[in-house]
Formats: structure tokens, sequence, C-alpha cells
């Protein structure tokens, strides 16, 4: 008999849903039928395509016994993280202090009041590499609370006490300058790894919100050292493992240093950033190698995470049907030469294995290899390449696909919004700017309620009950952002003024300009989660930041202005230590540093000369730079207002910290003012 779970939203609740664990959902009445039956909570936090999730659930979940035990002397809550990133971040926060790492499944065991006691991650069915048994752990915290109730009070206690105490040292008011950029480079070119790109060691993740810094600085300063670092990594990372050679797109780390192995689970968020990334190298260097990266993800994106209501799907997963019913990672990505043969003949199967760098004894397990780009001699037949890479596509897509999780998240689907419309501008891909402009439809219509609160999720079309955080509001206004400037159309600049008015009520501390996760007025968890460190993708406090300050260039809002530079001040305090952390928040401070630059284009639609003028705007790589496009006498964007038309001709005008340039006919002087 379905759990309690069955009604629930989350794709990776649903999964649960016919577990013998009486699961709850997190929720008040959780926590007081542990009250009422006098029994600590077990909370299980993980998400839809995370391996260990399934192998857990798989092991311990799925186990009538240990149900059986479950159920009676615990309740249970599952959460999905992509759901509820507030409750997951407040508990990390609690399991990384106590046992110094964190991770996915996040397994912790709480007092009817909330207040986390006992942690761990994955625990295995049996004693094992040291780590003891789920069901010992189970009998261990059992005992604890029935024997030692008071020591496991006093114990949560401290934890939460602890918790409340770890308040982010601010740092500075002012904002970050030349030094603390410079610094910031400088961090980062210590990390770098010049052998193979990246930052660090391994597990190797894709840099996205660094690489977009270093060719913000690049554009702002002429560093070509930050230019060589960007554009090396990407170049490894396109030719890695990590990057699918077939189907485009990004997993969501490597396991090694090289980039070869991935641990193959591909998320959106990723996706969107590496997009939005590549096809800003492609603006600063005109590479082939970024453009059809760039173009080939945003096809990914929008052929397998595209959903009916017009949305994008969260993640696919990394395991699938290997043909033998076992679930196994990487089983649809990974060949062997006897695979190739099969499907391609002798020699197509030997050029494929050289192109490709598929060997004998494989790259990853059982003698398969994951498809790369290594560099080599000689020049190949891109007819046959072509031809090769079709007949592979098409026999991969006859194998049992990834899991899909369905569900639509706000900021994801906002960070995909700005990727999808800047590239379908950059290279005239008007489906791309459909794509882009028919999930921000979907997040109006669905997520979006009167009074601007933004629900998080949403799946098949039904709204998630859970409310939107910091950074679904910070980054469905980047993507709205990016529509005005792409479309000319009004709306969405008003959308995302409607959606940052809530971020500086709702979300940031008056006083001192911190930022908050969480709303004012929403759930009381044991801590206000606040973090502003960018890690998988950019912290609410930072994409903020950005997003308040894009728009203050568009409007004039000094309130909006005036909160972007309080919360940078935090970037002024990391940027020069943990630059890899903070790399959406220097990114932001580049642009403010240049301004950042607001440029106006005034002409008819419909007039070539409009068009040219508008894509050279769009094309800039100035830092932060604004676009307005609008009909002469337009008022549907506020840049556009008091802005003639010179001798009767298409016009830009480009502004810069109050000061504007003599308005210009001309690509090359609209080019040159938008210059470094």
């Amino acid at each position: 008999m379905p759990n309690r779970l069955a009604h629930e939203t989350s794709p990776y609740l649903l999964q649960h849903a016919d577990n013998p664990v009486d699961w709850w959902p997190w929720s008040a009445e959780a926590f007081e039928e542990a009250r009422k039956r006098g029994v600590p909570v077990l909370l299980s936090v993980g998400y839809s395509s995370c391996h260990w999730c399934h192998v857990m659930a798989h092991e311990s979940f799925e186990d009538a016994e240990t149900a059986a035990y479950l159920n009676a002397h615990f309740v249970s809550v599952k959460v999905d993280r992509e759901e509820r990133p507030d409750v997951d971040a407040v508990y990390m926060e609690a399991v990384q202090a106590a046992t110094g790492q964190g991770g996915w499944p996040m397994t912790v065991f709480l007092t009817p009041d909330a207040e986390p006691f006992y942690f761990g991650t994955y625990f295995p069915p049996a004693p094992r590499h040291g780590m003891p048994s789920f069901r010992q752990v189970l009998e261990g915290v059992r005992g604890a609370w029935t024997d030692r109730r008071d020591e496991v009070a006093e114990v949560a206690g401290k934890i939460v006490r602890d918790l409340a105490g770890r308040e982010i040292s601010y740092g500075d008011t002012t904002v970050p300058g030349e030094e603390e950029l410079a610094g910031a480079l400088l961090g980062l070119t210590r990390e770098y790894d010049a052998t193979r790109g990246g930052f660090g060691g391994a597990p190797k993740f894709p840099p996205s919100m660094a690489l977009e810094f270093l060719l913000r600085h690049h554009a702002r300063t002429g560093s070509e050292g930050a230019l060589q670092m960007a554009a090396d990594t990407c170049e490894r990372m396109a030719r890695g493992g990590i990057y699918d050679q077939l189907g485009g797109g990004f997993a969501r780390y490597s396991v090694d240093r090289e980039w070869v192995v991935p641990h193959f689970e591909k998320m959106l968020y990723d996706n969107a950033l590496l997009c939005r990334v590549y096809a800003h190298l492609w603006r600063s260097t005109g590479s082939d190698l970024a453009r059809r990266v760039a173009l080939e993800t945003a096809d990914f994106m929008v052929r397998e995470l595209g959903t009916g209501e017009g949305g994008f799907a969260s993640a696919l997963d990394a395991d699938s049907d290997d043909g033998t019913g076992k679930h196994v990672e990487g089983a649809y990505y990974v060949w062997t030469p006897q695979q190739l043969t099969e499907i391609l003949g002798e020699q197509d199967a030997e050029l494929a294995a050289q192109y490709f760098g598929v060997t004998e004894e494989g790259t990853f397990e059982e003698g398969a290899s994951v498809l790369q780009l290594p560099q080599q001699e000689g020049v190949f037949d891109a007819a046959r390449v072509s031809s090769v890479r079709e007949r592979l596509l098409a026999a991969r897509a006859e194998r049992p696909a990834p899991g899909r999780d369905d569900k639509v998240v706000a900021a994801w689907n906002g960070l995909a919004i700005a990727a999808l419309a800047e590239t379908g501008a950059y290279f005239d891909r008007p489906d791309l700017v459909d794509a882009a402009l028919g999930a921000a439809d979907l997040l109006v219509r669905l997520h979006l309620d009167d009074h601007a609160r933004l629900a998080r999720t949403s799946k098949d079309g039904q709204v998630g009950a859970n409310a939107g955080v910091l950074e679904d509001y910070a980054d469905v206004a980047e993507g709205f952002l990016a529509l005005a400037s792409v479309t000319g159309e009004g709306v969405w600049l008003e959308f995302a003024g409607f959606l940052l008015d809530h971020v500086l009520v709702q979300f940031a501390d008056e006083e001192s300009g911190v930022l908050f996760d969480t709303a004012a007025d929403a759930e009381k968890l044991i801590r206000r989660p606040q973090d502003p460190t960018d890690s998988a993708a950019p912290s609410g406090w930072t994409a903020a930041a950005g997003a308040l300050l894009g728009y203050a260039a568009q409007t004039g809002a000094e309130p909006h202005r005036t909160a972007a530079e309080r919360a940078l001040g935090v970037v002024k305090a990391l940027g020069p230590r943990a630059p890899r952390f903070i790399g959406w928040g220097l990114a932001t401070a580049e642009a403010l540093l240049d301004g950042p630059r607001e440029v106006a284009v005034v002409g008819h639609p419909d007039d070539p000369a409009t068009r040219e003028l508008h894509r050279t705007a769009l094309l800039a790589t100035a830092p932060g730079a604004v676009v307005a496009v609008g009909a002469p006498g337009s008022d549907e964007l506020p840049l556009l207002a008091d802005r003639p038309l010179v001798d009767d001709e298409p016009t830009a005008y480009v502004c810069r910290n109050f000061t504007c340039e003599a308005p210009t006919t001309e690509v090359d002087r609209l080019k040159e003012a938008l210059s470094g």
C-alpha cells in the first residue's frame, strides 16, 4: 500500500511512495506525530538523479525488515533537496560541522523539535569499510533515545546553539575594487591546472561561474592570462568525457583530473550555465568549438529536458538499464570496440575508435570507454565523422534511456532562459529564443501568484507547495532581464522588477544589507539559512546582486543598485581568499566596475540597420552591459525614453556611470563605445 508520499509532486518522493517505510513528507504533522509517540525523527534527504540515494533506497528502504524497525521506532521523513533547499542547507551545515564532510543521501536523526543529534550520509546494509550498517545505526540511535534521553537533548541543544552562532562574517560594507579582483585572479591562477584545465584535483567540477568572471575580467582589463585559463578549460572540458560527444550537454562532474570519466547525471543548472559560458567565450574569441558546444548544449536542453508545459526538467539520471535489467551508471553513454563494429562495420568502427578515443582496455568499467575527442595528428574526413556520429546516436537512442526528473525548478529554469535567449540571439536561432519565452511564460502562469510570490517547483502543470527561495527570485529575474534585452519586450523587465522588489522586502536585512536564503515570512527552521558562496550554481546572494545590478542599469532604480552594492561587500571579503567559491559574485563585481554600460537602440523593428545595431550591442563583451531596443517614441523600456533617431536613422545610445557618449548610427562606432 502506498505511503504518504503518493500525492507529492517531487519525482524523488514519488520514487519512495511504494516503499514499506511509512514515509512522511516534511511537515508540522510529522513532527507532531513524533511528539505524540515519543520517538525520534529520521530525516532522509536526497534527489532523484543521486546514484547513492538509489542504492540506499534499494538496500534499506525497500527492505521489509528494516522498514518494520523504522516504522516501529521512528517517524521517517523524506525530503527532496531540490524542492526544499532550505531544509537541506540547514541540516547539511550541521552534518558538515559535526563530521567535516557532507553529501547525499543525507541521514540525520532529529528530536520532535527538529533539533539534530546524530548524522551521516550513506549507510550500507551490512558493516563495511569501517562504516556501521544502517541497522546498527538505527539500533544505536534508538538505544540512546530510550536510555540517555537527557544526553541526546543536551547534544541537540548544543548543536542548534552552535549553528545559531555561525553567522556569516560579512567582511566589508564597501564594494570590491581593482585590488580584490586582481587578488581573485591571482588566487585562481595558483589553483589552475595548467596541464588539464580547470581548478584543483579530482573530482573536478565545471567551474562555470569562475569562467564567467575570467571572461569578464579579460573584457574589462585585457588580461590575456584570464582569457587563456577560460579558453583552455572550456576546450579541455569540451574534448573530455564530461561532455556528451554524441548528444551534447555536460555531465555533473569528472571523477578524475583529466575530465575523462564523468559522474553521468546531467543537471539543468550545469548545462544552462555552461551553455552561456561557451556562448560568451565565442563572443570574446570567435572560437568555432565554443560556438558548436554552446549550440549543442542549448539543443540538448530543449530536446531532452524540455517539458510538455514549456519548462525544463531538472535532471537526467546517471544510471540506466544495461540491457540485462540491471541499473548501471553510465550504461547509456559508454561503448566497447565490439559495439562500434556491430553498428558501424569494421572500417568505420576503426575510425570511430580513433576519433573518440575508444580503446580495447577501455577508459571506464568492464572494457567500455567514455567517448572523448583526444588531441591527435592528422585530419579526419568530416563527412565520415558526421555519418559515424549520426549512426551511433541512432543506436544509442535504442538503449534504455536514463530516468528523467521532470520537476520544473524555478531558479534553474531562470538560468536556462538567460542561456537560451542569449544563445538564440547570438547565433540567429529564433527557435531557442522561443524556447526561452515558453519557459518564462510557464513561470509567470504557474509559479508566480498575484502578489509576485514565486513557487519553487511544478510538475506536469501542477504547482508544488514549496515557496521559492532567494535563488529562485534572483535567477528567474536574471532570465527575464536577458529576455528583455534580447526581445525588447518591457513586460519581462516589469516581471523582473516584481521579483526583485520582493527580494528587497523579504530577503534583505535592512540595516546590514546581508541576504537570507529564505523569506522573512517563510517557515521557521532551526536557523534561517544564509550562504553567499557559489557552488554548483550561483548562490541566491550573488545571483540577487547580479540581477539587482542589471535591473538598476535598465531602470535607474537607486534602491536596487544600493542593495546590489551592499550585497557585494561579501565578495570583497571572500574574493581574494576563495575565488573558486564566489565566481558569480566576482563576475557581478566586474559588471559593477565597468558601470555596467547601458545601451539603447532606437529604430523601426523591421529595419535591418536596427537589427544590426541591436545585435552589435548584444555581442558586446562589456561586463554586465544591458540593452534596450524599441521603436522611436516607445515607452516599452525606460532606457528608450527621450531617445530620438539621428538623421532619421536607427540610433544607438551608450551611457555609463551617469555619463552618455554621443549617439551613433554606425555599427563600428557602437563597437568602439562598447569595447574595453
